[in-house]
């Protein structure tokens, strides 16, 4: 009996972690990949032809925050803007307004409004309250949570609260059990409100004072407690954004003088985002933990490089414009950056920039942060039976538009505006559907869908926190 023939067969030089086929193929049938190969393709019932242009697995964004300023609404817009960033799947914080998501029914009350108005698919954090909040975790991960986060420092003691000593000791030993991992926001905040207070006290209240009062110290220090309370608890501690290459150094040797499962993450504007980048954009170009020297964005890239990076985020926060605008007071905007859209084009350019390899985005911007949050194999990777999940990219020179992201108008906002580029996103593709078509967003809301962690503990492939496979 002759097989039926493939639902569609895309075309293009595919993107592997470890290699490039050029002249490759993908076939889909339903919303898995069925084949991969190269030269002739098998017949199939509709043709993507991207010849010439590279196929990567759809990026998967470990850390962004679609409802820090809006609530729910924002999945939506923000969901718009991944699809248009060849992003499809995103892993959103909990740091939500007016709720965050600190139980079981909170966190089910947000699948519903991701299943109704997400464009891509989405995976979700759970966090915990101030105080009595160890209980629900449990709950959280039956839920389908796929991973926690914790904050040493205080935005809102109820949205984003400082945990205490005792209570994160406590609560890691509870996420140990779930097998789940446990991402900090980093920052020591005895520290920082000190040097904060100093610099208004002596009237310094001009962008390069967020930095200042904000120093690489204040990181390190926080680093150093949640992984000395990792190697107690055996909970997975992951750093959600190091902005330092110290973070990862730390994190690999907790790994291997300790036996700890640690590990930390580069947001990409640490890897391309300087202090002069932030006295030029001001308030636009204000994110904690703040953008760094230019000899340690050198220094972030050869901790990438030396493996010691576990992925590469966005942090996107959309932040209404008037929120992140510059009075004269670098202290009162609103801390945070988008980034969804910019991401695939950033990141390659990034590369290209340095004769890097495309390899390493299908790694660090799809595989790995699939694997840390426990959504592969079905998320990540152009692999046989899993999800039709593809960023393709358009090679040339291009600059980045503002204007053009695909969400509310108050956040069409970036700080890589008028950036030049060596890519842009010609077409997305999300469980074998087109749904962005290098022009236009062609997903309707609740085209994408929750994704529930699909396994506890690491993936066995993955080799130890932190670390690409095989090492």
């Amino acid at each position: 009996m002759t097989a039926q023939p493939f639902d569609r067969i895309v075309l293009g030089d595919l993107v592997l972690p470890d290699a490039v086929l050029p002249d490759g193929w993908v076939a889909v049938r339903g919303e898995v990949f069925a084949g991969i190969g190269q030269g002739a393709p098998p017949p199939a019932a509709e043709v993507a032809d991207h010849r010439g242009m590279l196929v990567l697995p759809g990026l998967v964004d470990g850390h962004m925050h679609t409802s820090s300023s809006t609530g729910w609404p924002g999945i939506e817009g923000a969901s718009m803007s991944a699809a248009a960033g060849g992003v499809t799947t995103c892993v959103d914080m909990p740091y939500d307004v007016p709720r965050p998501v600190t139980d079981a029914a909170i966190l089910r009350e947000k699948i519903g409004w991701v299943n109704r108005t997400s464009h891509v698919d989405m995976a979700l954090y759970g966090t915990i309250t101030k105080a009595g909040g160890i209980d629900a975790i449990a709950g959280l991960a039956e839920a389908g949570a796929c991973s926690f986060k914790l904050s040493t420092y205080e935005y809102d003691a109820v949205r984003f609260p400082r945990i205490d000593h005792p209570t994160m000791l406590a609560a890691f030993r509870a996420i140990a059990r779930t097998g789940l991992m446990c991402a900090i926001h980093n920052e020591d905040q005895e520290l920082v409100e000190r040097l904060t207070a100093e610099a208004k006290a002596a009237g310094r209240t001009d962008p390069i004072m967020h930095a200042r009062t904000r120093p690489p110290l204040a990181e390190s220090m926080a680093d150093l407690e949640i992984f000395e309370m990792a190697r107690e608890t055996g909970c997975h501690v992951h750093i959600a954004h190091s902005s330092i290459a110290r973070g990862f150094h730390l994190a690999e040797a907790f790994r291997r003088l300790d036996g700890a499962r640690t590990s930390a993450e580069a947001c990409i504007q640490y890897l391309c985002m300087t202090e002069e980048d932030l006295v030029r954009l001001q308030g636009f170009g204000k994110c904690n933990p703040p953008f760094r020297t230019a000899e340690e964005v050198e220094r972030v890239w050869a901790a990438l490089l030396a493996g010691q990076v576990a992925y590469v985020s966005t942090d996107h926060a959309p932040w209404p414009r008037a929120r992140k605008e510059y009075h004269g007071d670098i202290f009162a905007p609103g801390a945070g950056l988008t980034g969804l859209q910019s991401f695939a084009p950033l990141m390659y350019s990034l590369l290209a920039e340095r004769g890097l390899p495309p390899t390493l985005m299908a790694r660090y911007c799809a595989e790995q942060p699939a694997r840390f949050h426990g959504l592969a194999p079905r998320k990540g990777a152009i692999r046989l039976g899993g999800d039709a999940d593809l960023c393709v990219l358009e090679r040339g020179d291009f600059t980045f538009d503002a204007r053009e992201i695909r969400d509310r108008e108050d956040a069409r906002w970036s700080p890589y505006d008028g950036r030049a580029m060596r890519a842009r996103v010609a077409a997305t593709y999300l469980r074998g559907r087109c749904i962005w078509d290098g022009a236009a967003v062609l997903a309707a809301p609740g085209t994408g869908r929750f994704v529930p962690r699909q396994h506890a503990g690491p993936v066995p492939e993955s080799g130890a926190p932190g670390q690409p496979a095989g090492r």
